[in-house]
């Protein structure tokens, strides 16, 4: 089975919107192996984002995603990395359609309500920064 990492942003955070979040996951039949409410490091986020790191707008970022703590879970499915990117919608809100989660949730570029892997192996590498072995459920089918 595939998996896929799934933060719950702050802005979800401070919503209340993490239940919804995790029931339209559970709809789609993906199996949750892992989850922790955790507050992300600067040194993580570094890692994490470090593709943004140079960027203009990182400050604003890791300010952001240290705010609250974060909804950090591992999904496991079929597909679940293309199909949870889908459910999400595009990264910018105001782009996203009612009906997916950052539609309904977001508000902007930033404030999109929930990150998921971009793919396979980002997942894994996502996956290795966020779990240790230990608190993933191996679940047996």
């Amino acid at each position: 089975m595939d998996r896929t990492v799934i933060l719950i942003k702050p802005d979800a955070v401070k919503k209340g919107v993490i239940g919804q979040i995790i029931t339209r996951l559970e709809k789609e039949r993906f199996v949750l192996i892992a989850a922790k409410f955790s507050r992300l490091s600067e040194d993580l986020l570094d890692i994490w984002y470090a593709h943004h790191k140079e960027k203009s707008f990182f400050p604003e970022l890791k300010a952001f995603m240290t705010s609250t703590p974060v909804m950090v879970m591992l999904w496991e499915g079929k597909n679940v990395v293309s199909r949870v990117r889908a459910l999400c919608g595009p990264t910018d809100s105001r782009k996203a359609p009612k009906g997916t989660i950052r539609g309904d949730f977001g508000s902007d570029i930033h404030q999109n309500a929930i990150h998921a892997s971009e793919s396979e192996d980002g997942a894994k590498k996502e996956m290795d920064l966020i779990f240790l072995p230990h608190e993933i459920y191996e679940y047996k089918r």
